[in-house]
């Protein structure tokens, strides 16, 4: 994890977007970059999910993330919300069991949810069923979460700037410039 916290702070130091904001909160952030990325790596889909405000953001991800000047193996990256167009009408426990029995089927190496959004949301509740869901919360702090504030005026420019610090973590661990474990 030292070596994901040096390389974390080098990267943000880099960074010349005015991404100093993110230095304090790195400790915060490793971990679960960590486990988004290790998951990734080891194969398993993931299915972005964002509240209303946040849907663009999930399409800038869906462009940016597979982009093929990036020289990098494609990575199965996918809008839940297009996958299964009735998300929204998902209410009780056992419509989302029966969601989560599609995904099992649908994704066999395994998948992880990367949620983007209020916590207060309805699709928090799948997010949060789920072991390894990848949270950035927007107004409450949760655990296993990065929490941000919806009324940040910074609020988009942030986003962007940790997709980039997440776009560049993936990259250095598949091209082998920074080891997870070490």
């Amino acid at each position: 994890m030292q070596q994901l916290l040096k390389w974390t702070l080098d990267t943000i130091r880099e960074d010349e977007s005015g991404f100093s904001w993110m230095e304090e909160y790195r400790y915060e952030w490793a971990p679960l970059v960590r486990n988004a990325v290790a998951q990734s790596i080891e194969g398993r889909t993931v299915l972005i999910l964002t509240d209303s405000p946040r849907k663009w953001f999930s399409n800038y991800i869906l462009n940016a993330v597979n982009d093929l000047a990036k020289n990098r193996p494609l990575l199965p990256f996918y809008q839940l919300s297009k996958s299964f167009p009735n998300l929204d009408t998902l209410h009780s426990t056992s419509d989302l069991q029966l969601l989560e029995d599609m995904l099992d089927i649908s994704y066999p190496n395994g998948y992880y949810i990367w949620y983007i959004g209020r916590s207060d949301h309805l699709f928090t509740k799948l997010s949060y069923r789920a072991d390894n869901s990848f949270l950035w919360i927007m107004d409450q702090e949760v655990q296993n979460a990065f929490t941000m504030r919806s009324s940040d005026p910074l609020l988009d420019i942030k986003l962007l700037q940790l997709y980039n610090l997440f776009d560049k973590t993936l990259s250095a661990v598949l091209f082998g410039e920074l080891d997870l474990e070490a």
